[in-house]
């Protein structure tokens, strides 16, 4: 005699034990298992038009996740979604920059909505800011032996690769710097799954006394970190906005005299600026005030070929300096300068000394997407491009901005058809370089030796700028080369 057909009518049976409610969109039942008696699993109980059958509703505080309304009020008091109490190192907006309403313009059009005349004055007063300044960066195009094995191992396909030449490259230009050794903390801003501090941490192999503090605002899943149980190394994740982040309440740093290198792969536009200011004004300063004359201060007074050639001496062969400074060193892989923020934005010193303010700002900041878009649209005009490497452009890019969003913002901040696709793109590099440059004056005006550099081929990533920065009392012949 046959069986009868479940209550929810579709093609085919569910599997014993597991919940009877079809997914349309899967053109399946679900999968999970229901609980001994009943036919459906939890989450679609609500989805039976059962006696006693229970509602299900979604989460007010995250509607990814669903929960019983009958058990709401219990739910909201564990849920991993709500609001928790603040961190010590948590001061609000202390990172933010000052917020100057006189400069914050009004409502701007979009650069699609502007006059021929309009671009042209804005295109003008780039092109004069931007006069002087070497447009051709130095190639430092690094590697690291420890991911050697990685990097030739089939089973990584072409967007692993990527990643990994991008990670031995940075990995590679903080051991040119010096920075690889013992007794230090390395700040990873922006840490994501956190695999830049995992290959920093296999390269140092068994030094001692190393801390890894890895900043990311979201969860994140499939992290990295958890796998580390070395003795000499500590990873600790602080789920906070860089924009609150005061790093000299963090109990490792506030305790212990430990030199700070700060690491990034690919932080996006306005945490550049949040993550430098976290690291030579909220932490550094914090030890210059207490402790001496500010850093900048004391290069001035010293600022001599002898005086430098004798503080390079004191740094000892294991990358230790003998003068202690809060901050070590920096190494920042740039990306995504169309989200700077003028409030937040490090080098307005820079800007208003070449007569430029809030209004310039904000266009140069979208009109430095062009950079990315017309070699993008460069690259789709290529015959002699594969459609999988155009595939792999697309994956660099959605990594950072999205796809939706970022066309609606592409197509807001096209010029009325004026510019060609290369002229586009040489205007993009030349607001990717101002922005920039603004960042490595206030490095400078901090007391450090700032340097920009290509990191990686354009083929592997189309943002493949490199900011690093060491203290100027801290610099030798090598570092500098």
């Amino acid at each position: 005699m046959a069986a009868s057909a479940p209550t929810l009518l579709a093609p085919g049976y569910p599997a014993e034990g597991r919940c009877s409610y079809y997914v349309e969109k899967k053109k399946r039942f679900c999968r999970m298992v229901a609980a001994a008696g009943k036919r459906f699993c939890g989450e679609h109980a609500g989805a039976a038009e059962e006696e006693n059958a229970r509602k299900r509703i979604l989460c007010p505080l995250d509607p990814k996740h669903t929960v019983y309304e009958d058990q709401l009020a219990k739910h909201l008091k564990k849920c991993n979604s709500r609001e928790k109490p603040k961190p010590d190192f948590f001061i609000q907006d202390i990172n933010a920059g000052l917020k100057d309403e006189t400069e914050i313009p009004e409502q701007l059009v979009p650069i699609s909505s502007l006059s021929e005349e309009q671009l042209e004055n804005l295109i003008k007063k780039l092109r004069k800011a931007s006069k002087g300044l070497n447009s051709t960066l130095t190639d430092h195009i690094m590697s690291h032996p420890v991911l050697h094995d990685a990097l030739n191992d089939p089973k990584n396909g072409d967007s692993a690769i990527k990643h990994l030449k991008q990670q031995a490259s940075i990995l590679g230009n903080i051991e040119k710097l010096k920075l690889l050794g013992p007794r230090r903390c390395f700040v990873e801003f922006g840490a994501g799954k956190g695999k830049l501090s995992h290959w920093v941490d296999i390269a140092l192999k068994d030094a001692e006394k190393v801390h890894f503090i890895l900043v990311e605002k979201v969860t994140t899943r499939f992290k990295v970190d958890g796998k580390h149980r070395k003795k000499n190394s500590v990873f600790e994740r602080l789920q906070i906005d860089i924009q609150h982040l005061c790093l000299n309440k963090i109990p490792v740093l506030r305790e212990g005299k430990m030199p700070v290198v700060g690491i990034g792969k690919h932080l996006c536009g306005v945490a550049t600026d949040l993550a430098l200011r976290c690291l030579v004004e909220t932490y550094a300063a914090s030890y210059e005030e207490r402790n001496e004359e500010p850093l900048a201060k004391r290069i001035k007074n010293d600022k001599t070929e002898k005086g430098i050639n004798t503080l390079t001496k004191e740094r000892s062969e294991k990358n230790v300096p003998d003068k202690w400074t809060p901050v070590a060193g920096i190494v920042i892989a740039l990306c995504c300068h169309h989200r700077c923020d003028w409030r937040h934005y490090v080098g307005k010193e820079y800007f208003r000394a070449l007569g430029l303010g809030a209004v310039e700002f904000h266009y140069f900041q979208r009109m430095s997407s062009w950079a990315t878009c017309g070699m993008q649209e460069a690259l789709l005009e290529s015959s002699d491009v594969t459609a999988e490497r155009k595939s792999d452009q697309n994956d660099d890019r959605e990594e950072h901005e999205g796809g939706a969003r970022r066309t609606a913002e592409e197509s807001a901040d096209s010029p009325p058809g004026l510019l060609t696709v290369e002229e586009k793109k040489k205007i993009g590099h030349l607001c990717k370089l101002l922005i920039d440059q603004g960042r490595a004056q206030y490095l400078e005006q901090k007391g450090f030796h700032p340097a920009l550099q290509y990191y990686t081929d354009p083929w592997v990533s189309l943002e493949n700028v490199l900011l690093t920065a060491l203290p100027i009392h801290s610099l030798s012949p090598e570092t500098t080369a």
